[in-house]
This record gives C-alpha cells, structure tokens and sequence, in this order.
C-alpha cells in the first residue's frame, strides 16, 4: 500500500488517508453563517475520499474576518448549521476539522472576485487591529495598536470559539498563525514594533499565540488533536525566518501540539516568492527534521506520485491539497488508481468503479 492511502492515528481521530483537505475561504457566508454551499463544497470533498476536511479560516470574532463573507464561529447561533456539516462529513469517513482565525490587519477586505480592496468603515467596512499601526498595503487604513485589554478580549475570543467547536462536532481544530493575520503579525518583527511583554524578542512575540493555545487546551478535549498553521518564512529579509519556525514549533511540541502545517508568506507586500512545484515542503522537512513533531505539506502539490514520493522520502506526514481538490473533489479516488493501490468509493458509486485488469 501507498503511504498516501494508509491511516495515521493522531490521538484519539484515525485518519483514513493522508490526505487533507486545506482550508479553503469560499467568501460566501452571511454575518458569519454557513449555507448550502458550504455542506456541498466540505461535504463533497468528504464524498470524494479526503481523510481530514478542514473548514476555512472562521473567525472568532466579527472584526477578525477576512471579509464580510468569512465563516464565523462567534455566536451560539452558527453552530447548528454547522453541526449539521460536520454530521454528513462524519456519515461519510471523513474528520471534520475548523480552522480558528483573526485576520488582525488583514480583515475588512471585499471577496476576491470584487478585486480584494480593503473596504472603510464609512463604506461597510470595519475597524481591523494588529499588534502595531502598520498597514499591510500602503494605502490601506492603519489598524488600531492592540490595547492591552484589546489583547484579552482576543484570547478570551478563542476560548469561546473553541467551546462551540467542541459543540459543533469538531473533532480537529487549527490554529491559525499563518499567511499574514493576527498571530502572525505578532510573530514576525516587521509587523510587529511593540516594545511591550508581546513585542521585541522572540519570546514576546510568540506570547499571543502561546496564551491562546493555553486557553484553548483548557476547554478543548485533551484526546482530540490541535494543529498550528505557520508561515515558516516572510520570504523578505529582517522577518520571520524558518529558524524561528522551527524553534517556535519545538516549544509547540513541547505545549502538546500534535502537527505544525507548514506555509509562508503573507505578511509582507514586498514578498518574493519562488514558485515551483512543491516550494513549501522545505519547510514541513525542516520542521520535522527539527523538532521530530508531525508535520503537513502544503503548497503546488499537483498529482498523487509527487504527493507520496514526500511521504516517502520522510519530508512530511500529511498532504495539505488547497487548489487541487478544488480542481478535482475526487482527487483521492483518482490517487488510488495512479498508484495502484485501493479506496473504498462511495456505495452510491460503487458501480462507477473501473474493474482491475486481469
């Protein structure tokens, strides 16, 4: 069998494959509610034979969505549609999983195909905050600094957030402290000019993100597995390096994280980005090869065999697939046959499936 298609325990959850389902915004909800459109796009990947479906960025609070169309995950009122999600995801093998997200500076946006432009408050928009009043394109509005108490409100957001996952269904949760929001603000020293306890050192500068693992271990169940997501490099000198990511993950590894999803960028405009075929897997190897913690691959992975030669080399033990599933929702099934190797289809699909040759 294929490393692609065998199982991988993380504590209590049983992966079927390695293959997961990033996190992905669709844009498409309303004051932070989930639709129709959410159950067919999670529930088809779920159906097309994804181990782990990770619903996109959600945040935990009105002012920490990317734009007006995020999931959100603020209020009681979102979790029974969720739920319902999540029981189809469920009835159908796969895990559900959340990503738990503040944009920080990067909030107040308009969905890409209405060109993502920072929207005003006098235009519908909302006031965004960062650790430090820098905005992230020149000509956006300067964010609020965050107060000490604007500091306790986010972590205390969390910890909210993370009690109605647990009533939602969720059996994995994702931090999100990749791709230029909030966490990651704090993290990188380019963003982050505070000469307080959350900024300066290194140890400052990850202080937000480990406060808020704290408080979500607190209500979330030990037995279920909690990942972070980090941009391992600004991809710009002076920001934050992949040596601080390894450092940062082994710390991580330490507070009883389970997996670090390994990405860059997203924080700095002035980025360069050398893309090529699987340009992040570098840093999940890195990662791995570092602190010995479990680690997801993510970043133009196109096809099953480059997918299982990174597992098979030891670079990473999970397959992030962002695009590509949205390509194609049954890229695990066509994986199987790639590979020679076996999936277990849908029964309602069953009499699609091609015979073996003899």
């Amino acid at each position: 069998m294929s490393i692609l298609l065998s199982p991988l325990n993380i504590k209590n959850v049983t992966l079927k494959n390695r293959i997961i389902v990033s996190p992905m915004c669709q844009y498409s909800a309303e004051d932070g509610f989930a639709n129709d459109w959410h159950l067919v796009h999670l529930g088809g990947r779920a159906v097309g034979g994804a181990a782990l479906i990770i619903q996109e960025a959600t945040a935990v609070s009105p002012e920490g969505r990317i734009s007006a169309g995020d999931l959100g995950i603020w209020s009681d009122a979102h979790v029974p549609f969720l739920q319902r999600i999540n029981e189809f995801i469920v009835k159908n093998g796969a895990v559900p999983g959340v990503q738990l997200a503040h944009a920080g500076r990067k909030a107040s946006f308009d969905v890409p195909w209405k060109g993502s432009k920072q929207i005003t408050e006098k235009d519908g928009g909302w006031q965004t905050v960062a650790p430090s009043a820098i905005a992230f394109n020149e000509n956006d509005e300067k964010p609020g600094e965050l107060s000490k108490e604007g500091i306790e409100k986010v972590i205390a957001d969390f910890k909210s957030a993370t009690l109605r996952t647990v009533a939602a269904g969720y059996q994995v949760i994702e931090i999100h402290a990749a791709h230029g929001y909030l966490f990651h603000q704090f993290l990188s020293p380019l963003s982050n000019l505070r000469t307080d306890e959350y900024g300066g050192s290194f140890e400052n500068r990850i202080r937000l993100l480990m406060e808020v693992v704290e408080v979500i271990q607190e209500v979330w169940p030990a037995e279920n597995p909690l990942f972070v997501r980090l941009s391992a490099t600004d991809w710009v000198p002076g920001g934050w390096s992949t040596e601080e990511t390894v450092q940062l993950s082994a710390i991580l590894k330490d507070k009883g994280i389970d997996l670090i999803d390994c990405s860059s960028g997203g924080n700095i405009i002035s980025q360069q980005i050398p893309l090529s075929p699987g340009y992040q897997v570098q840093f999940a190897e890195a990662v791995k090869k570092g602190t010995g913690i479990l680690t997801g691959a993510v970043g133009l992975i196109t096809d099953a065999r480059q997918a299982e030669d990174i597992l098979q080399e030891g670079k990473a033990d999970l397959i992030f697939l962002a695009r590509e599933l949205l390509r194609d929702p049954y890229f695990p099934i066509h994986a199987a046959a790639e590979l020679n190797d076996e999936i277990k289809w849908p029964e309602q699909y069953e009499r699609a499936k091609p015979r073996k040759k003899a």
